[in-house]
């Protein structure tokens, strides 16, 4: 369990709350609207009304004791610049900011920001992946080269073993996992045989997955 702060209970900062949440952390929320804050309150451990640009309304909150701080204001790139720079200098952990445009993210990251979050980015990615193969279900991308997908299995491997396909010595792409409806096995072998009933968790370089998967 962590201890969370999140700035900005937009459309984003609300479903990310309730996420958060519902995974057992705890939250504290924070927007200048009442209306916002009385909206949220029930889906997180606490919320609270006030000025995330103001320095002794952020100090009054014991930054340094949170484990991550999240950036989510969108409407006003000011207020979200002014917010990530003074949860840095009050000692926040880890700082998350979310930006809408890659000038944006240079800002934040000059100015306080670990990490920024790009959504209408990172889902225009996702669905690219998505939608430009019949085998791709879903992925998750670890850094600029490399990436873990979910994949049905081709036709042309039905029937057979992950031995036989050999996937890793042709392609380099490991087969981590088998999910069968919707739980996932860490525990197979050269020797199990693929089927239409499963989807494969693969982990490999962004090139060598498209050739393989016709991507």
């Amino acid at each position: 369990m962590k201890s969370i702060l999140l700035i900005g209970i937009n459309k984003f900062g609300t479903i990310l709350a309730k996420r958060l949440h519902d995974l057992g952390h705890e939250v504290l929320a924070v927007d200048r609207d009442e209306e916002r804050i009385n909206a949220i309150l029930p889906l997180v451990t606490d919320a609270q009304i006030g000025d995330s640009t103001n320095e002794a309304f952020l100090r009054s909150l014991g930054i340094n004791n949170f484990d991550v701080c999240i950036v989510t204001i969108s409407s006003d790139f000011q207020s979200s610049l002014e917010t990530t720079s003074l949860l840095k200098e009050l000692g926040g952990k880890v700082i998350v900011s979310r930006a809408d445009r890659d000038v944006q993210e240079k800002f934040l990251l000059r100015n306080g920001a670990d990490e920024v979050i790009n959504p209408e980015r990172q889902i225009a990615e996702w669905a690219a992946i998505r939608y430009a193969s019949n085998h791709i279900l879903d992925y998750i991308s670890l850094d600029d080269d490399n990436a873990i997908y979910e994949v049905s299995v081709p036709k042309e491997w039905l029937g057979k073993s992950i031995g036989q396909i050999d996937i890793r010595k042709r392609y380099g792409i490991n087969i981590m996992a088998v999910k069968k409806d919707g739980k996932m096995n860490l525990s197979i072998t050269p020797e199990t045989v693929l089927n239409d009933s499963l989807t494969m968790l693969v982990l490999g370089e962004r090139k060598p997955m498209q050739k393989c998967f016709k991507i």
